[in-house]
């Protein structure tokens, strides 16, 4: 995951995760809870501002959180937190 191993290392690279975003959201209907989990903490990680792709994370992680270990959940709360977004569906499905 590019945006993992950028995130990961603090390199900033604002175009990329643009890209990735651009990319990623017409194909997060094929991420796993893991593939889900980890783009959300890298992009919160990395401090990046993209509300509507955690949207369209949260709209997909939603129907599988029976898939997400512990880490995995843990790590999505986290990063819909410090990136600011509010992800009601999201956390009352989590609740």
């Amino acid at each position: 995951n590019t945006a993992w191993a950028f995130a990961r290392t603090g390199v900033k690279a604002p175009e990329l995760f643009d890209a990735i975003a651009s990319a990623a959201v017409s194909r997060l209907g094929e991420f796993n809870a893991q593939g889900l989990a980890n783009t959300a903490w890298a992009f919160a990680t990395a401090g990046v501002k993209a509300p509507e792709f955690f949207d369209a994370i949260a709209s997909e992680a939603a129907p599988q959180l029976g898939q997400f270990n512990s880490q995995g959940l843990a790590n999505t709360a986290w990063a819909f937190a410090t990136a600011g977004v509010k992800a009601p569906e999201l956390f009352d499905a989590v609740a």
